[in-house]
């Protein structure tokens, strides 16, 4: 389990908070910028990923004290500080069940969400359930059509732990996706191992339940997907921004021409040189999406 342990010396300070689901699963969270800010930001992570994925961002979202932000993000329960639980809970419906008891936690009834990847999914499933907690959304490398390229890429890697030592971790996971992020430094590449990894007594270790992997021994890339279009028209009441890496084998250009097709209005941002998932690391997205985020405040 990931501790809160302020690996990032340069992010804003978080605020932890703890609470339980339905089912008494143990979730966690972090907190930035003003609690009192009217429209919360809230930050939903990516497969086996958590909220130390935000720091950045949420550092970004912060630091314009002329406009009061509160940014939220959320561990899924198998996630970073959450606890895990049994894996056939480890489904975007449970997820999105367990975000609702947060946001009620949280005193959240509205707010601005984005999804990164699995948080996308849970985003539609949150909009079919509850339309009216959305002030607007916003998509990182996903939407309602997943190319089989990509989610096969990600079955492949899930529940395989690291190498043993960080140097070895660094150089893996550049081995393994220098493809999708070819624009990287060695220290950039060293941050994005110490990010998605956890440390477990100076080794690298999974972030997550390896157990996650047992979801997806039932996947069958030869059925059709899970129509998640109504999830996305039932945002089409709500300002929308797509963000998209160039390189991505998860999120297609064409997928995002029929998105804009089906939301008129929708803003469209890709980075350059960077595949699945964007890393929001970048000054120009950072300040497209606080562009967006201060259009709807």
């Amino acid at each position: 389990m990931d501790q809160p342990d302020g690996d990032n010396p340069k992010a804003a300070p978080a605020r932890f908070f703890a609470y339980p689901s339905a089912d008494g699963v143990a979730l966690f969270g972090r907190e930035w910028g003003d609690p009192q800010a009217p429209l919360p930001v809230v930050l939903l992570s990516g497969l086996t990923r958590n909220s130390r994925d935000y720091e950045a961002l949420a550092e970004a979202l912060v630091a314009d004290g002329g406009h009061p932000t509160r940014v939220v993000a959320f561990d899924y329960r198998g996630r970073g500080g959450s606890g895990h639980a049994p894996y056939t809970t480890y489904t975007p419906i449970q997820e999105a069940q367990d975000i609702l008891a947060g946001l009620a936690d949280r005193g959240i009834s509205r707010a601005v969400i984005l999804g990164t990847s699995r948080g996308g999914l849970v985003m539609f499933v949150l909009a079919m359930l509850r339309p009216d907690l959305f002030a607007a959304a916003v998509f990182n490398d996903i939407g309602p059509f997943v190319e089989m390229e990509g989610i096969l890429r990600i079955t492949g890697y899930v529940g395989v732990a690291p190498p043993q030592t960080w140097p070895e971790a660094v150089a893996a996971l550049k081995a393994s996706q220098g493809f999708m992020f070819p624009g990287l430094s060695d220290a950039q590449w060293e941050r994005f191992a110490r990010q998605i990894h956890g440390d477990a007594g100076g080794k690298p270790c999974l972030a997550y339940d390896p157990a996650l992997r047992e979801a997806f021994k039932a996947f069958d890339p030869s059925q059709p997907q899970p129509d998640m279009w109504p999830g996305f028209d039932a945002l089409a009441h709500v300002p929308a921004m797509v963000v998209r890496g160039a390189l991505s084998d998860v999120l297609s250009a064409a997928t995002v021409a029929r998105m804009a097709e089906r939301h008129p209005g929708l803003v469209i941002h890709e980075v350059a040189d960077e595949g699945h998932a964007p890393l929001l690391w970048d000054t120009p997205a950072q300040q497209a999406i606080i562009a967006f985020v201060r259009s709807v405040l």
